[in-house]
């Protein structure tokens, strides 16, 4: 199955044409050319909904009758049915026109998650991200926007304002608000005209801000729109040049397979983004990627391999200067290796260790409040596993005080996760307060 033509849609409306109004004048245009077609609005969603292409020459006859409306010049390649297929990757223009349609329809309230990729379509991308050709000039003419390096700044000072925000309160909230800004400010500034060297800072700070977005969708559990963040993210990382900016997002994608039980994938994501963005891949990268492959071997039951990943992961953090780490790495914070080496070890049974390493990331100082929940979660399975239901419960009334006023789908599982944990262990005091507790936070839905 084709993916969800999104350029159709997008553009069908900013024409302000119904589906049924565009296929009555597509009839009309195909019998001025004698070809007696005879579709209606089914046939267009269909088009929309399932990427499909009508045959023939009925592609140019829908620029046509959008080009009507619009007063511009479409092309196939704008409404998605461009056929041809040049095999050297996705064309910079078209994968830009591709991230803006996608925010101006994120935008929609009622727009629903697609289904993630898998398989080879997973993993393209990435090997396009990886591999030539590259990107030997960015700029781009004709935009009505001027874009100049403030711009650049304007974009900077939006991802960590919004990334404040989402350490703070979740994606649920933050994300729509960072997706009306990338399809009302950010859209019309890659859109717009601008030289290389600008144009490669443009791509770099608006992949940010997409990979962000990305982030707040996972969290949200729309897991196939984050994913097609991530994928918009790393096509605007090949354009910048910034090879660790890429293997950031691979990182993002990385993490995604992991809480989707996709562990083949983890290792191959990670392996890509140490292999292709050697030498250019801050400490602290490194040894984020280092822990995710420890614990996508400890979930394959892989000792030796996950033991040597917990290993480079230590010697990696120890190196990290975090004056010298580039803003998207803020979230390696002290305690991250302790927090996810127990996670580890959780999985391969081993709980005496992983509970002094989750211990460890508790006590480390400086962790986001965010960060704390999840490390306090982390400590109360593990406290369950040890037979100690009651400390497992108390550590998870203080991961409760943390996350009051988060609407995060991610914080949610894991509060429920903790919850049906102690409860199934104990009945104590303690238990059955943070079972009420959890059922006070739980009960209010998130939209």
């Amino acid at each position: 199955m084709r993916e969800h033509n999104i350029l159709l849609d997008a553009i069908l409306g900013e024409a302000g044409m119904s589906h049924e109004g565009l296929a009555v004048r597509v009839n009309q245009l195909g019998q001025r050319d004698s070809l007696g077609l005879l579709y209606d609005h089914a046939s267009v969603r269909r088009w929309i909904r399932d990427g499909t292409i009508p045959r023939g020459k009925v592609p140019d006859l829908i620029c046509e009758a959008i080009s009507g409306h619009l007063g511009r010049r479409v092309f196939p390649a704008d409404i998605g049915m461009e056929r041809s297929e040049d095999g050297d990757g996705t064309p910079l223009a078209t994968a830009i026109d591709h991230a803006a349609a996608m925010w101006r329809n994120d935008r929609r309230p009622s727009q629903s998650d697609v289904r993630p990729l898998e398989g080879p379509a997973a993993a393209m991308p990435v090997f396009e991200w990886e591999n030539p050709p590259d990107d030997l000039d960015v700029g781009r003419l004709g935009g009505v926007s001027h874009v100049d390096l403030g711009h650049v700044g304007i974009i900077r000072a939006a991802r960590s304002r919004y990334e404040q925000m989402y350490r703070a309160v979740g994606g649920i909230p933050v994300r729509p608000r960072l997706v009306a800004f990338l399809d009302s400010r950010a859209a019309p500034l890659i859109k717009g005209t601008y030289d290389d060297a600008t144009g490669r800072q443009l791509h770099r700070s608006i992949g940010g801000l997409t990979a962000l977005a990305g982030v707040c969708a996972y969290d949200t559990d729309r897991q196939g729109t984050a994913q097609r963040y991530f994928f918009h993210a790393l096509r605007m990382a090949k354009a910048s040049g910034d090879r660790g900016f890429g293997g950031y997002v691979i990182a993002l994608l990385a993490n995604q397979a992991m809480y989707r039980g996709l562990y083949r994938q983890v290792i191959q994501y990670t392996e890509t983004a140490l292999r292709g963005a050697a030498g250019n891949l801050s400490p602290a990268l490194v040894t984020d990627l280092s822990t995710l492959q420890a614990r996508a071997y400890a979930r394959m039951g892989d000792r030796s391999g996950c033991h040597a990943s917990m290993r480079q992961a230590e010697d990696m953090a120890a190196r990290i200067r975090p004056s010298e780490e580039p803003a998207e790495t803020g979230y390696v914070q002290p305690g991250l290796v302790d927090v996810q080496h127990a996670e580890a070890l959780r999985s391969l049974g081993d709980l005496t260790a992983a509970q002094a390493y989750a211990e460890q990331a508790v006590a480390a100082p400086g962790t986001h409040q965010r960060g704390r929940v999840h490390r306090l979660a982390t400590l109360a399975t593990i406290l369950v596993g040890q037979g100690d239901a009651e400390h497992a419960a108390t550590v998870g009334g203080a991961m409760l005080d943390l996350a009051e006023g988060m609407e995060s789908r991610r914080i949610s599982d894991r509060i429920a996760g903790v919850r049906n944990a102690v409860c199934a262990a104990s009945d104590g005091t303690a238990a059955r307060e943070l079972s009420e507790r959890v059922t006070d936070i739980l009960g209010v839905p998130l939209l």
